[in-house]
């Protein structure tokens, strides 16, 4: 028997490799090579109806259903981005539609911000700057400082107002919400030539630049994704968002001459500073004019210390 033990191990352990690759198919899909996938990518669900600002999208027109799916695809499926912008909405869209209220703007155009800058404080190679993406000469039409120690469109708050102001004068002149969202990309005057030289004042029957095309079904597929994420593939538990962050204010109206100093004798860092304060571009402020400034204070700073603070320089 003893002699016969090494072919009876054998034949044990080949059985078990083949009953394991037999479960193992169930649950894998082997690719050429070496890679194992373990998830299915499959084409996404197109809603039957949809709306843009309480304007209907004509998903029955074959290009207006394909560029949607189009967008949903691509905003699905880059897993990462997407997931970081639906926690960290719960901590930036309650400002910003507080703030499109006050102007009757839909709630929709929330995520152009979104879409815009990935709700950050960042700078375009254009010279476009911070949620809105906003450049020097509109922000100062709208009424935001744009200096060398204060740039207000690093301000979430203001630069939506300035924006806010936008797209009010936009519809004023286009009388459609999906058309507003156009101009953002592509400018009032083009968007109107656009009107005119094809005789039509529908977003869907325009033919438009690519990028500007996109950017509307990018819109409506964030829409539906931020909607409903668990029908995308994101499933996120209720401590997973990120929260508003908390804050005082407290108001200058005189030189500093080091915000470092400030920021010390308020009980927090100069990075928690500028993280609350982005607008704020110099280590100092003249403020020759004497004008009043409100600087947020965080209220509870040291809950903060475990999370990555992105302060855009």
């Amino acid at each position: 028997m003893k002699k016969y033990l090494p072919y009876i191990v054998s034949f044990i352990v080949i059985i078990g490799i083949f009953l394991w690759e037999m479960f193992q198919s169930h649950e894998k899909v082997y690719l050429p090579g070496t890679n194992v996938q373990n998830y299915k990518i499959v084409p996404l669900p197109v809603p039957d109806t949809l709306s843009f600002a309480g304007e209907p999208v004509p998903l029955d027109i074959f290009y207006v259903k394909e560029a949607l799916d189009k967008e949903l695809a691509v905003n699905t499926y880059w897993h990462s981005s997407t997931l970081q912008l639906i926690r960290k909405s719960t901590r930036w869209f309650p400002l910003i539609d507080s703030v499109l209220m006050v102007d009757s703007i839909p709630v929709d155009f929330r995520y152009i911000p979104l879409i815009e800058s990935n709700l950050s404080n960042v700078k375009s190679p254009a010279g476009a700057v911070g949620f809105w993406q906003l450049m020097k000469g509109t922000a100062k039409d709208y009424g935001l400082e744009v200096t060398k120690e204060v740039d207000e469109r690093y301000d979430v708050e203001k630069s939506a107002e300035a924006a806010s102001l936008y797209l009010r004068k936009s519809y004023n002149k286009l009388h459609s919400w999906t058309l507003v969202a156009a101009s953002y990309n592509a400018g009032m005057r083009r968007i109107t030539s656009l009107m005119e030289t094809q005789k039509s004042n529908n977003f869907y029957d325009l033919l438009v630049p690519d990028e500007t095309n996109r950017y509307i079904y990018r819109i409506l597929a964030m829409k539906l994704i931020f909607s409903n994420p668990q029908n995308y593939g994101f499933y996120l538990n209720e401590e997973d968002y990120y929260e508003p962050l908390p804050y005082h204010l407290v108001e200058v109206n005189s030189k500093v001459a080091q915000w470092a100093d400030f920021a010390k004798a308020h009980g927090i860092t100069y990075r928690l500073l500028k993280y609350y304060n982005p607008w704020l571009r110099q280590p100092y402020l003249k403020n020759r004019k004497k004008k009043t400034y409100r600087i947020r204070i965080p209220d509870e700073p040291y809950d903060l210390t475990n999370e990555k603070l992105q302060n855009e320089e």
